[in-house]
């Protein structure tokens, strides 16, 4: 014979059981539906745009900025440097 205690536990184990798998998969289909959505509107709009800069403009551009924050910070780095920073 179970007691009612040991009943009302399992009960409640069930219950909550049921209520965590009831919201996970409501909230799996939910992701899953935001998912198809969204690849459904990107494949119904125009394709990608070819970027303004090609990867040669962009790896120019990196090294003319990466020169140009050297000379600005260079004498404060070297300051720093010789004070013991």
């Amino acid at each position: 014979m179970v007691s009612v205690l040991t009943q009302e536990r399992l009960l409640g184990f069930a219950l909550g059981s049921i209520l965590t798998g009831v919201v996970v998969f409501e909230q799996r289909r939910s992701i899953y539906k935001s998912i198809s959505d969204t690849h459904s509107q990107s494949t119904t709009r125009s394709p990608m745009r070819e970027p303004i800069f090609g990867k040669r403009s962009r790896s120019e551009f990196a090294h003319q900025w990466n020169k140009a924050v050297d000379q600005t910070f260079g004498p404060v780095i070297n300051s720093l440097s010789s004070r013991g920073w």
